[in-house]
């Protein structure tokens, strides 16, 4: 299924406000787009809702009891009965009680069935540090998700990505983690909402040939602040947003590290064993560049500011790797994510 073609509109949106219009105009579109949560008729935690159950109602915009289990095991039976239902879990360390629901149904159910089933839910995962909420709400695991064969993945970076990717998500057929993060919900920026983004196809957001920056969610806005900072000046930097972790983007990815020889992955979850691994290993094997990777390291992000200091990325430890990466200075000390 393709998502319905939009008239071509410019407007100024928050991330939040982005989504909840792209759900509308799907909403409005297909009678078979139902969404279900906590909290989803106050207009969600992030305002990602509001004004949908004042428009579509309580049967279809559904507040549900405090189960995650039940809320993707609802959505789950509800796509297999060919409904198109968004399931929003809050954040992504409360879908930790619906993992079941997620990795034995809904991503194997196409293939166990040879096609028969067909589970085109949205799961709407907000992912990230969330400032002040420790280690139980701030947790980034894409990875875990990516590692599952039958699910797509998102995570958008900008407003204009959450409209889009969203659209394409609901119009996908399959099961879709939609990871939007917790701390951009009130960015804003330019939505045309005439504009189509494919899952796997990347953005390139600068061009560069003395290096290859490639990152998504949060990331984006880290690296560009990075590439502002004096230590950088002089710096021809190709940074790409992946916007779609899988499928992802391994042409213009490989095509810009072999034209640099240098690729720096930087994400915001743990970064051993995270998906910048796979990235990093993947361009190594296709063209022989020199990789790097920044994540955070293997700890839970603390409550006291210091400490979740710790577990952020900042613009400055962006530019400290890429320019140790640049010059071949070998690593003194531990690595980030021992």
């Amino acid at each position: 299924m393709s998502a319905p073609a939009h008239s071509s509109v410019m407007q100024r949106l928050s991330y939040a406000q982005a989504a909840a219009l792209a759900l509308q105009q799907a909403m409005r579109d297909d009678a078979r787009v139902v969404a279900l949560g906590e909290d989803l008729g106050r207009g969600g935690v992030f305002g990602q809702y509001r004004g949908l159950q004042a428009e579509f109602g309580p049967t279809r915009v559904i507040d549900t009891p405090i189960s995650e289990a039940n809320i993707m095991g609802a959505a789950v039976g509800m796509a297999l009965a060919d409904l198109r239902p968004v399931v929003e879990m809050r954040v992504i360390d409360f879908a930790l009680c619906a993992m079941d629901e997620v990795v034995n149904q809904a991503a194997k159910n196409r293939y166990m069935f040879g096609g028969q089933g067909r589970v085109p839910l949205v799961a709407r995962l907000p992912i990230g540090i969330w400032t002040a909420s420790a280690a139980q709400h701030s947790q980034s695991l894409e990875a875990w998700f990516a590692h599952l064969p039958g699910l797509l993945v998102a995570a958008p970076a900008t407003p204009q990505d959450n409209f889009s990717l969203l659209h394409a998500a609901l119009a996908s057929g399959d099961p879709v983690i939609y990871m939007e993060h917790k701390e951009l919900w009130a960015e804003t920026g330019e939505v045309d909402t005439g504009l189509t983004v494919p899952f796997g196809q990347a953005r390139r957001v600068t061009t560069g040939g003395d290096l290859t920056l490639v990152t998504w969610s949060r990331g984006l806005a880290n690296c560009l602040a990075a590439l502002q900072l004096p230590e950088m000046a002089g710096v021809r930097a190709e940074l790409i947003d992946l916007r779609t972790l899988w499928p992802w983007d391994r042409d213009t990815v490989f095509a810009s590290a072999a034209r640099t020889g240098r690729l720096l992955v930087v994400h915001e979850a743990v970064q051993v064993a995270g998906f910048g691994a796979e990235v990093a290993a993947a361009a190594a094997e296709a063209t022989g560049c020199r990789v790097a990777r920044l994540g955070a390291p293997r700890i839970p992000v603390g409550y006291a500011p210091v400490l979740e200091a710790e577990s952020r990325l900042s613009p400055q430890k962006i530019a400290t790797a890429a320019r140790r990466l640049l010059t071949h200075r070998p690593e003194r000390t531990a690595q980030a994510g021992g």
